[in-house]
This record gives C-alpha cells, structure tokens and sequence, in this order.
C-alpha cells in the first residue's frame, strides 16, 4: 500500500477507536484484538494508526499481491486475494509478511527467518566477529536467526594468537546470545538458534551451557545428531568425535561412550527442555535443496524453531492455512472435509508466497539503498551491505516458500476425529500429503508461467526421497516437474503459529488443544455492590474469576444446543470436556509415542521440518525421554522437542526446597564482610530522553550491591559504549571514608579506573541505593526487591527515573520462571506473568514486556 502523503493526509485512527473497533471484529476476544493492533495493524513511528480493522490489513496486502500479479500471466485480482485472506479464514500470511506487506513506515525483510554462517572451516575472530555483526543486522529487520557452531575449534586447540589456546564453543555462545538480547524488535528481542555437531569434541559443554543459570539466556539449543551417533546409543557402541567433524584427517579425534553422552543430553532435556535434537542425517537426506549443496545450499543450521532447516544466507517466508475452515458442518455427525476446496486453495497459497518472493525482493532494494544512504564509512557497512546482497541472491535464485498449517486439532475435533488417535493420525497424514502434492503441482504450473527456479536442474533431484514419494503419489505431476521444471526449490513447513492461531481463534498449528477451558480473572472494583469479587490478591485489588471457552468448543457447544454464557461449575465444566470431541485429546491427554509416531509420518511430507513440542507431565522419567527420542528417529522425524511440565523452573523448585533450611528471610549466603573487589555487570538504559547507567556488584553471579545515576550530565559518569563488565574495588579516601571504584579494561588491555561510583552521583540516588544494596546483601529474593522499590512512593520525577532504572537492572537477575505477583499484562490483562530473561512475560499470550 502506498501512502501518498503530499496529497490528503491519510486517515488516522487513535488507539480506542482501533480497539474498539477490532474488538467488534474479534466479537470480543480482547486478547485477539489486542494481539492484532500491537503487532500487525499499519503504524507509523510516532503511534498513528492507520488501519481500524484486519479488514484493511487484508485489503493493504492483497493491493501489493495483486500489483505483483501483473508482472505475469494470467493475474489475479485484489479481490481474489482478499477473498482468500480475508477473516483469516483460509490463507493466513504469519508474522513478517503480515506485518510488512505494504507497510511503508519499516524498512524491514518479510522473511521470517535466516540462516547465516562462515564457509568452510573459518573460526577466526574475523568470522566471528561477522557472524556475530551479520546476525545483529538480520535482527533489527525484524528476521529469527539460526547459525551452527560446528566449525569453531575445540577447547585447548592451538591457536597463533596471544592466547595460544582456543577457548572452545561456550564463550561463543555467550557472545552470540548476548548480541540477541540487545536487539529490540517492536517491543520483543530477537530469536536465535544455535546449534553444533554430536560429532565435535565440545558438543557435551555445548549441551550443558544452558544449565548454568544466567548463561546463553538469548538463544535457543539444539544438537545436530548423525545416524553413527544414534546406531552407537542403540548398540552401547564407541562413537568417534573429531574436529573438523567428520573429517578423514581430523585434527583433534577422541573415542567417547556414546551412551553416557546420551543421558546427559536425555538428562538436560527432561531438566530444561534443551537441547533439542535435530537429526542431521535425515535432514541431510531429505533435503532437496542440497542436490544443490555444490551451489551453496549446503544445509548447515535451522531457524530458531527449528521447522525451517536453512544453507547460509538464505531465508523463508511463512505462511499458514487455516485447516479448520474446510470442515464442512463442524461438530455435527454430517462434518466433511472439503477436499476440492482445500487443493485450490494450496495452489492459491503457492501462487502467493511466490509473489510475496517478488515482494520480499523488493524490500531488500529499500534495505540496500538504505545502507548506501547511511552516513558511516563504506568499511562500517561493507558486512552489512554483503550480507543482504547474499540473501538477495539466495532469494532470487532459489524462491523458497514455507507453506504450513493452523488449526490440526480443531480441523480433527470439528471431524469428530480424537487427537492422537489412529483414525486421526491416519486423517491428518491424508491431508498433509494433500498439501505436498498441490503445493508442488502449483509450483510445476507457476513455472510454466513465470519460469523455473534459476538453478533447477532434474537430473540432481532424481534420487531424492522426497521427490521419489512425490513420483510414486503423482506420476503427472512428476514428469511435467521433469518437462517445465518447478518455480521454488522448497516449499513447506510445519511453524509454531502462535499469534495467528489467536487470529485464526484456532489451535496452533500441528498442536492439539492446550486447553478447551481454563479460568482467567478481571479485576473489579471493591465498592461496586454488583460485583463478585472471587479472589483479593497481596496489594488489595480485588478480581472476579471467570470461565474462558476455547473458541471452537464454544462453537461444538452452540452447535450442540448448550448454553456458553452460562456460569458454569467445575464440575459441570468437566462434565462438558468428557461429552466433547476435545476429551482426551489436549497436548497433556495425547499419548506421546502416538504423537512422535504422527509428526514422523507426516514429516515424510514435509520438505522442510515440522516445530512440534511433545508435553510431558512433571513426573515422567528420564528413560521416557530417551525412549521418545529415539522412537523419533527411528521413525524419520527431523527434530523433536519434549517439554516437562515445569521443567523450565524445575531448578527453582529444587531451590525452594533447599531455601527451607536457612533462616527465614535468608535465602543467599554471602560474606558478613564486604569483598574489597567484586566483579560488576554494567546495565545501560533509556528514560524518556535520559540515558542512565547502571552498575551491579556480583558475587557467585548474584546481585551484592548497586550503583545508578545519569551518564549525559555534568555531574554524570561516562565510559565506553562496549564496556558491559568490570570490577567495583572498595577503597579509602585521604580523609579516610570510604569510596567506591570502577575499573575496566580498555581495547588495548589496560587499566581504566573511574574513581568515586558513590560521589559521581546523586546523592539523594546513593542513599536509595544503599537501602538497595543492604537488602540485597542480606539475601532478599530479587523479585521482592523489585516489588520493594516498585511500592516506594517518591516525590521528585528524577528519582521515580532513577527507581525505575534500578527496577530494570535489577529484573535480569530474577530467576527465569519466577511469578511476578500483583502485575497485569497490557495486551490481554491476564496475572499469569513470569519473569524470563529480565522481562515480564504472559504465558496466557505470549506477550513481553522488558522494562
């Protein structure tokens, strides 16, 4: 959509009268609209809203699909894409696309994901340095990144630096990890995926970096495990590491006992649901990009949930179709599937996620004259210029697609089908190959018209799995791919869909139904004598509980004749979950070994890999998790996630538990005497236009003291913008008090002292802050402390500024999975929020918070 700005200045909308309205459009699902009006209705930099409904976004994207259209034969019009796109109905465009198409306030990729990395077996500081560059600029577009680790060197390697040794994969992780969680995106950080070879000699302190609490807390973990590996597990065999992996002439080699390496992996994951597991071979061997792997599609790493296996430099968009809208009559005993519909409808959906392809091209031509435009020197953004010209190529050269769905397990409940079950398995195979041969027919017939992909080449694909089962399914459509060629080199995928099914008011993706009925609370004021007031909480507000119905059993209850507005008892409400098609089919009540069972025979359809997390009650064992996970391979899954009920917070649970032993209030043992030198984290941030500076003394990793004040004023602290550690020294004035000292290492490995922490600042802010540093010191919980300085009631607007910093400070040392009391989110008004990473997480919505 193209705004004119020099003719009538668009209309636009406050922020009530677009909730209002897409509250109206949602029918009242608060949570929806909110979603969609934070996310993906068209802004602008300063908060104007230029969209009042999801029926101008669609419109905004079918105008740009059908500007594209015309380039080729045969278009279709505006009207037949907002048709399809339209109430999110049937073809849904996730995440980046949705937001991005036609948007011309972001100078953004509509990619959702990337996958970059070093050629060859480069792991100097260079390469490094470049990764790391290359991943914070995909990040500030906006883009999920994914590289592999697998080429650094192992710990203890020689090297020809001052260092003579190699300090190994972990530091590389904290840099990476740390590098993704200072980039914003619209109000989220990015996400990343690591991932490294079983076959390197450091993959067991890989597989362990993430247990240490504090560590690689911006990336997601995931191992890439050969079938050597596997068949060694399975034979209690010895399996040979080696660096470079796999290599005939390795440099480093050491025979390991593939077992025990196994339950650490078994272990780690049932204790914190990484690493996940990709396994490596059969993604290798299913993979028809890498036919072209002498062409750089060598497949190297995924995106950071895994559904995207990905070369260097190439990306993906996603896009997904709304399952539950071909079940004719739903919930009734005459529901059908709409196959007719549903095989146009894939065609229609390759159709476009080619143009959004062409689309995608352009915005890299905006991202690229951007870059030329930018007043730095050409040397600061020659990365940066490289690396979106190797995604241009990649882009324009392969056209990959990513084809998924939403709504599996309402399409399944709306059949009348249970999850799980044979019979629905059985259905959900049948429609996933439906997909894969009408996406691929689509691109066969997208190539007669626009042309092939660059580099197809028939003759390199033939004896590719994947291809095979399409020749044995479709033998037309396999000699008219050998005759015309095909237009994209990839096309499907299985994605979490986690705010489009909140669109879609559907099940997430492949998923079941998490819950058909769960409780949430509003909060009600105390002196209205109508209200019920169901529950008062620590600070006094008073909040009424109320029944939400998932959307679809509200609608199996309408069709069935039962009333959804009524209030209904627990008791009642399991009475209804029994009579339903969603008994015993949530992601808790599904059979696990069914479940991997499903995703690995539907994963024989799927070119690219599937996102799918297998939920696991608090109590399984860890041999159940092993047995799971090699049940996924057997069966040809390309990864597999598990996740244990509270296994996130689980070490915060055993930490409780230890808590009981010390005397109340205690929770942190440390010195009765302060250290003169503790090693210190250096926090920066923004209040309104005030840059501040925070600097957190540490001992055991844990907050001991904290010093805060401006940075940009007279009387403020200056120091480098790369310096984010350093140490406090405590030390003694001529006149014998005490001062407090930072001190830091420059570039060239010198000494900086900044003298006085405790004078350089206000003191009205030091006095504050060593009330801080004395609760902090006697071992409060830090999640009270926030609490604590949140509650203090302040006079001066300088030192609610400086509350407020030491607020955010101190939030990142808050033990992930922590509940954070008395707190609402903004988006749906849900008290179920939790600390992760230094942010206020919902997990009724999904949505983050940082600061």
């Amino acid at each position: 959509m193209k705004i004119d700005f020099t003719k009538t200045p668009p209309k636009t909308y406050t922020q009530e009268e677009a909730f209002a309205a897409a509250l109206a459009y949602f029918k009242n699902d608060d949570l929806a609209a909110r979603v969609w009006l934070n996310k993906y209705a068209l802004k602008d930099s300063d908060g104007n809203i230029y969209e009042l409904t999801p029926d101008d976004m669609h419109r905004r994207i079918a105008k740009e699909l059908a500007r594209v259209e015309l380039k080729y034969a045969n278009p279709f019009t505006e009207d037949d894409f907002f048709n399809l796109i339209k109430d999110f109905k049937y073809i849904v465009p996730q995440g980046s696309p949705m937001a991005g198409i036609g948007n011309p306030f972001q100078i953004a990729s509509l990619s959702n994901c990337f996958v970059i990395g070093n050629s060859g077996e480069s792991d100097s500081y260079g390469g490094v340095m470049k990764i790391d560059q290359e991943q914070v600029q995909l990040m500030k577009r906006r883009g999920g990144v994914g590289h592999d680790l697998s080429h650094i060197r192992p710990k203890g390697s020689a090297v020809k630096n001052s260092a003579l040794t190699s300090t190994g994969i972990v530091p590389f992780m904290e840099r990476y990890s740390n590098s993704t969680r200072e980039v914003a995106q619209d109000g989220r950080r990015g996400a990343l995926m690591l991932s490294v070879s079983i076959n390197h000699p450091d993959s067991e302190d890989f597989i362990n970096a993430k247990l240490e609490q504090g560590k690689v807390t911006g990336a997601n973990v995931s191992v890439r495990i050969d079938d050597g590996f596997m068949e060694a597990v399975k034979n209690k065999t010895p399996y040979t590491q080696k660096y470079p992996v796999f290599s005939a002439q390795p440099k480093v080699s050491r025979s390991i006992d593939a077992n025990t390496l196994w339950e650490k992996i078994v272990h780690n994951a049932w204790q914190s649901a990484e690493p996940g597991i990709l396994f490596w071979d059969t993604i290798i061997n299913e993979s028809i990009p890498d036919c072209y792997a002498d062409l750089g599609y060598k497949t190297v790493s995924t995106n950071p949930c895994g559904e995207i296996p990905l070369c260097p430099y190439d990306s993906c968009r996603l896009l997904a179709i709304n399952l539950f809208s071909y079940v004719d009559n739903p919930f009734t005993k005459q529901a059908a599937f709409d196959f007719k519909l549903f095989k146009k409808h894939i065609a229609a959906a390759q159709r476009i996620m080619d143009n959004i392809i062409d689309l995608e091209l352009e915005k890299i031509d905006n991202i690229l004259q951007k870059i030329a435009a930018d007043p730095e020197l050409d040397e600061v953004k020659a990365t940066e210029r490289n690396l979106w010209l190797n995604i241009q190529r990649k882009a324009e050269e392969g056209r990959r697609t990513g084809i998924g769905i939403t709504a599996e397990g309402d399409m399944l409940a709306a059949m009348g089908i249970q999850y799980g079950s044979e019979e629905g398995n059985a259905f959900a195979l049948e429609v996933h190959k439906t997909i894969a041969i009408e996406a691929y027919r689509g691109s066969v017939h997208l190539a007669k018209e626009r042309g092939a992909f660059s580099i197809f080449d028939a003759a390199r694909e033939k004896d590719n799995p994947f291809i095979q089962r399409l020749k044995e399914a479709d033998g037309k459509l396999y000699y008219d791919m050998l005759e015309h060629g095909r237009r994209n080199i990839a096309l499907l995928t299985i994605a979490p869909t986690g705010t489009t099914s909140l669109m879609t008011q559907t099940t997430s993706g492949i998923e079941p139904v998490f819950m058909p009925v769960y409780k949430r609370r509003r909060k009600v004021n105390p002196n209205d004598q109508e209200a019920r007031v169901d529950f008062v909480d620590e600070l006094g507000d008073s909040w009424e509980e109320y029944v939400v119905f998932h959307h679809k059993f509200k609608m199996w209850m309408d069709v069935n004749g039962m009333d959804s507005s009524k209030n209904y008892s627990q008791n009642e409400i399991d009475e209804l979950i029994k009579k339903s098609p969603y008994f015993k089919a949530t992601s808790n009540d599904v059979d696990w070994m069914s479940k991997v069972s499903m995703q690995g025979a539907i994963q024989k359809w799927v070119d690219h890999s599937i996102s799918v997390t297998i939920n696991l009650p608090h109590d399984v064992s860890e041999e159940l998790v092993g047995d799971l996970y090699m049940k996924a391979w057997e069966v040809g899954c390309k990864g597999v996630t598990v996740y244990r009920d509270g296994s996130r917070s689980g070490v915060l649970i055993s930490n409780e538990e230890k808590k009981e032993d010390k005397p109340q209030g205690i929770l942190t043992s440390f010195p009765t005497k302060r250290p003169q030198t503790l090693e210190a984290n250096v926090v920066r941030f923004q209040n309104n236009k005030e840059k501040w500076i925070a600097f957190v003394g540490l001992i055991d990793d844990k907050p001991y003291e904290v010093f805060t004040g401006l940075t940009d004023d007279e009387d403020g602290i200056l120091i480098p913008r790369w310096v984010n550690k350093g140490l406090i020294i405590k030390n003694k004035n001529e006149d014998g008090s005490t001062r407090y000292d930072f001190q830091y290492k420059n570039r060239r490995g010198y000494k900086t002292t900044i003298e006085g922490l405790s004078h350089k600042f206000n003191p009205e802010f030091w006095n504050y802050a060593k009330l801080i540093s004395s609760t902090l010191r006697h071992g409060m919980p830090i999640d009270k402390i926030v609490d604590l300085i949140n509650s203090l009631q302040l006079d001066t607007e300088s030192i609610n500024t400086w509350k407020n910093g030491v607020v955010r400070a101190l939030k990142h040392y808050v033990e992930d999975g922590t509940k954070a009391k008395g707190q609402q989110c903004d988006s749906c008004k849900s008290q179920n929020l939790i600390y992760q990473e230094g942010c206020l997480t919902c997990k009724d919505c999904g949505s983050s918070k940082c600061g």
